[in-house]
């Protein structure tokens, strides 16, 4: 188990971008130095210095600051998410190691809004493709820092990790297995405290 990766399937963010490469470019690296569904190795196609740098663009990307800090809505709505025991999984805060490659990295407080661990989502919302270590129920906890930019960033709204969700009340809703208790809290809400609770996440 690792931390990257739908399934948390990757342990290090360079094997991540390295997987990515083999599986959805067939590029091949020394990570990865296998075709996906080969088992004879190729020859690499992307020095261990290009993927290095790949990998400090990646890992040093900004993280969009949070917005409406003093709305009263979106204040309230940050109270009923933890209410409903949404940041059990989706923790707000989390420091970064002392010993993380990066220096400037090292000992950072975040705010992804993820446990970076894998949890049972119900069969609704399973699919097919286990991976080692996980089953097609199980889902690494995505974080939700910049969530409310979806609709711009992207030209439309689309969640979880097929998209079938269309808006995040409705990525809430699909929420099952371990989460059930909170989908069921959410659903129990005032319409105005499920609006509120909308607020905060599109102010992440």
């Amino acid at each position: 188990m690792g931390r990257f990766g739908y399934k948390a399937s990757q342990p290090r963010l360079s094997h991540q971008i390295a997987g990515a490469l083999n599986s959805d470019m067939g590029v091949l690296t020394n990570v990865f130095p296998k075709p996906d569904g080969s088992v004879d190795n190729g020859d690499s196609e992307l020095s261990d210095s290009d993927l290095d740098n790949l990998y400090r663009y990646v890992a040093t990307l900004g993280v969009p600051a949070r917005r409406d800090l003093t709305d009263e809505t979106a204040l309230r709505g940050e109270a009923l998410f933890h209410s409903a025991h949404c940041a059990k999984c989706h923790v707000p805060s989390m420091t970064t190691s002392r010993y993380h490659p990066l220096a400037e990295l090292r000992r950072q407080k975040i705010q992804p809004y993820t446990d970076m661990l894998l949890h049972d989502m119900g069969p609704e919302l399973a699919d097919s493709l286990g991976e080692p270590g996980a089953t097609g129920a199980e889902w690494r906890t995505p974080p939700l820092w910049g969530i409310g930019l979806t609709a711009a960033v992207s030209q439309g709204e689309a969640y979880l990790h097929d998209g079938r969700a269309r808006t995040l009340a409705e990525a809430i809703l699909w929420h099952g297995g371990e989460a059930t208790a909170a989908r069921e809290a959410f659903v129990a809400m005032p319409a105005a405290d499920r609006d509120a609770l909308i607020r905060f996440l599109k102010s992440l």
